[in-house]
């Protein structure tokens, strides 16, 4: 049984989705009007996922969320608007914790009840399998239990981290891979869906701005939110960082996003290499498709001039274009299930034996940079 917790101040929404998870036998449901009520219910009901709109009186989604993850940390489905301000927020919530965001109909919800509900369901299913970043708020949670604590009780137990020692260990495969003389030109491909934008944030931090060859990006996400999220990451990171709407030629300490509900695909042209905006191709199924970007990029560079990336999503896009991409001799990397919120894509590519080597997330960009050193 999976127990919800729908926080949301609008008393149709909450109809709705007691609607929408009345059909779903595993689900046992509760309801919060505002952030408040829903730190009252974190501790009453104890969810194994939140759904949490963003706008709400008394406080709004981004205060409860920063109190849940110090109080009691659990899986956050953010509800959010397609607008540019929702984006924002969204973006905003999941640095702070959230593991996936749904987004709200722009019409009438009740008359998009039939696109909406199937999709919040898969969303909080994929939700309740989550994995929750151990090390996420360590400091403050240990803080806020010292502070409950009773003067004579004994101090509380460290909550489990990544150690040094277990990110040393990292399960690979061809770790030993012999440095060659470093391509001239190159790209590294990378693929992520559910948990995403905060690894995204852990891999581009760890690149210098003279990284040698362009990082090309497919997370899948709705068009509103891409432009957001490459302005976010452009702030954080050393390298620039950009969305892909039109054509743009593929630069050395760039990284570079795809345009939501779109494809994102590597040509060349006279100059050199770009990146193109493509419509979405119904052939895949999830945009942008990672296995579609792998599969330009190997129709213009020879597969010692690519590395590809896959980290956290759930489903197994992107599995099969670097499982071809690493026989024809090209390296990949599959995010470690110990970091992966949900290790759906890089599992897939990790047990087909389609990755060069299989790296918690704090030591990707080391492994780049050992690599291309």
């Amino acid at each position: 049984m999976i127990r919800l917790l729908v926080v949301d101040d609008s008393a149709l929404l909450r109809r709705l989705m007691r609607q929408v998870f009345a059909v779903e036998a595993d689900f046992e449901l509760a309801f919060a009007r505002d952030g408040i009520e829903a730190l009252e219910q974190l501790h009453a009901f104890k969810p194994d996922v939140v759904t949490l709109d963003l706008t709400m009186p008394r406080m709004d989604g981004l205060a409860c969320l920063d109190r849940i993850m110090v109080e009691r940390p659990s899986r956050v489905v953010m509800l959010s608007s397609l607008t540019a301000a929702g984006a924002e927020e969204t973006l905003e919530a999941m640095a702070l914790g959230a593991v996936d965001f749904v987004a709200k109909p722009a019409g009438a919800l009740s008359l998009a009840l039939a696109e909406f509900g199937p999709l919040v369901v898969e969303t909080v299913r994929r939700a309740a399998t989550a994995r929750l970043r151990a090390s996420a708020r360590l400091a403050e949670r240990l803080r806020s239990r010292a502070a409950l604590l009773p003067p004579d009780a004994a101090p509380p137990m460290p909550l489990p981290v990544l150690h040094a020692a277990a990110l040393a260990a990292d399960v690979t495969a061809g770790a030993a891979l012999a440095a060659a003389a470093l391509p001239a030109e190159g790209l590294v491909l990378v693929g992520t869906s559910t948990g995403g934008p905060a690894a995204l944030d852990v891999l581009l931090a760890g690149l210098p701005a003279d990284f040698p060859w362009p990082v090309v990006i497919a997370q899948h996400m709705p068009a509103s939110f891409t432009g957001p999220l490459a302005r976010r990451l452009d702030r954080q990171c050393a390298l620039r960082v950009t969305e892909v709407t039109g054509p743009q030629p593929l630069r050395p300490g760039h990284a570079y996003i795809g345009r939501g509900d779109a494809d994102l695909l590597v040509g060349r042209r006279a100059g050199g290499l770009v990146a193109l905006a493509a419509p979405s191709d119904p052939a895949h199924r999830w945009h942008p498709s990672v296995d579609r970007l792998v599969d330009s990029a190997l129709g213009v560079l020879p597969p010692p001039a690519l590395i590809g990336v896959l980290m956290t999503g759930m489903g197994y896009d992107g599995a099969a274009a670097m499982g071809r991409l690493h026989a024809a001799g090209g390296r990949t990397i599959a995010e470690a299930e110990s970091s992966a919120v949900v290790w759906g894509m890089p599992g897939a590519l990790a047990q087909s034996g389609g990755a060069s080597a299989v790296v918690a997330l704090p030591r990707i960009a080391p492994r780049l940079l050992e690599w291309l050193a």
